[in-house]
């Protein structure tokens, strides 16, 4: 069922070792096919280095597993949680990387201080409120999801064009059309923790919403212009 999704899957889970954002096992990537409303996702506590598509666990929309000899990933509530609240995404990843994972602990936003962050973002990337004794409790992996898609929506933030959270005291979450995208915005969320850490250091403002919107607008959206048609 669904083998080329779990190859894919499983090749865009290799992404974030290529890319050098995982340590161990602490990771994970999922995709969904919208169709028949099921979604891949990388087992828990496999070995990257070990990870074969036929690894991969099939579940549904209800949070059942369909198809799969291993257990799914411990996170697998939260990625459920934002298929379906943000209806238009096709793939999350989840990594632990150093300078996303320093903001969520400091529980602060990433600010826009550049180009290359609009580039990727119209807008900070927010960090959630911490969870509650009884959030952690009770469903904590599916409560992580529901505060990631509380911060969006209480926020007015459009989760398309900011296409990441930090989950307070945890790490980032990135989505986009599909796993491998969402690999790929994982990567480029960690450069930009980096270089905004570094700006604060250098007691950096952020940059004008001019250059936000000029730079987030030649690259999404009907007028894009930047690279090949």
């Amino acid at each position: 069922m669904l083998e080329s999704l779990k190859e894919r899957v499983c090749a865009a889970n290799l992404k974030l070792t290529e890319y050098g954002l995982v340590l161990f096992t602490w990771g994970n990537v999922s995709e969904i096919d919208r169709e028949s409303g099921l979604f891949v996702i990388k087992p828990s506590g496999v070995d990257y280095a070990k990870l074969r598509p036929e690894d991969m666990v099939v579940m549904n929309l209800n949070g059942e597993k369909v198809e799969g000899e291993l257990n799914p990933s411990s996170d697998t509530p939260t990625h459920l949680e934002l298929y379906r609240r943000f209806p238009e995404i096709g793939g999350v990843a989840h990594t632990h990387s150093t300078f996303a994972v320093a903001f969520a602990q400091a529980a602060k936003d990433i600010e826009l201080y550049g180009t290359t962050h609009a580039d990727f973002s119209f807008g900070a990337v927010p960090c959630t409120r911490d969870l509650t004794a009884e959030e952690i409790e009770n469903d904590y992996e599916l409560n992580t999801g529901r505060v990631i898609a509380e911060r969006f929506e209480t926020g007015g933030i459009d989760y398309n064009a900011v296409p990441a959270v930090l989950v307070h005291s945890h790490g980032p979450f990135t989505w986009g059309k599909d796993g491998f995208e969402a690999a790929k915005n994982s990567a480029v969320l960690e450069e930009v923790a980096k270089m905004a850490y570094l700006s604060e250091t250098l007691n950096a403002k952020p940059a004008s919403e001019n250059i936000r919107n000029k730079h987030y607008f030649r690259k999404h959206g009907a007028n894009a212009y930047y690279g090949q048609k």
